[in-house]
């Protein structure tokens, strides 16, 4: 008994030292990211970015909601009993992480970068340079809210993939920090669909798509 106390301990610190340090996973409440991320999706997030690694365009990132963007969003219900073992599990690592007070979206500015929609061709443009967004869900225009914003220092601006259904940057002017998100918010970048295994594969930076972008 002691010997499976020990293994059962141990797993657990484990479990709870590479989720606080490494890598976290989460669950996709809504259909904001799609056809990247459909609700019901589970991702893992690498929590090495930022910190060891800077955040770049293109990125998906997962970030703590940085004022009121979630308001209004009905959350699960769950008795006492339920939530205990679910807080239990989510902590060691063992569930995805609630969705409750976090959100994912795709990096298109990062601080200093100017952000503009849209062009003559309805496209969105960062530092002046018009970008083809592969990732859009089919049939979503690039932005139907026109914008023209610069991202301060330390705050990124984001956008989900289906821009139709996306309660992003562009719509929170008016929560605190004025549609930007802060850096410091950010828990990391979605590497990897784990679940469910139809869905199963890796999440790439579409680097392409930002490469003729010139500095801020």
């Amino acid at each position: 008994m002691r010997e499976v106390a020990i293994i059962v301990v141990s797993a657990l610190v484990l479990s709870w030292v590479i989720k606080s340090f490494f890598v976290q996973a989460f669950f996709i409440p809504s259909s904001s990211m799609e056809d990247t991320l459909v609700e019901g999706d589970r991702i893992l997030v690498s929590k090495m970015v930022p910190g060891v690694f800077d955040v770049h365009r293109g990125d998906v990132v997962v970030f703590k909601d940085p004022g009121t963007w979630l308001a209004g969003t009905p959350q699960p219900q769950r008795n006492a009993f339920q939530q205990g073992v679910t807080d239990v599990l989510t902590f060691v690592g063992l569930l995805p992480q609630d969705s409750g007070e976090h959100l994912v979206k795709r990096v298109i500015g990062v601080e200093g970068d100017h952000v503009t929609c849209c062009d003559s061709e309805g496209r969105v443009a960062v530092n002046g340079q018009s970008i083809d967004e592969p990732y859009i869900k089919p049939g979503s225009a690039p932005s139907l809210l026109e914008f023209d914003q610069t991202v301060p220092e330390g705050f990124l601006w984001v956008m989900g993939d289906n821009r139709a259904h996306s309660s992003d940057s562009r719509y929170n002017a008016g929560s605190p920090g004025g549609g930007f998100v802060p850096v410091d918010n950010v828990v990391g970048t979605a590497f990897v669909k784990v679940w469910p295994f139809d869905h199963l594969g890796w999440l790439r930076n579409p680097g392409e798509t930002f490469e003729d972008v010139p500095a801020p």
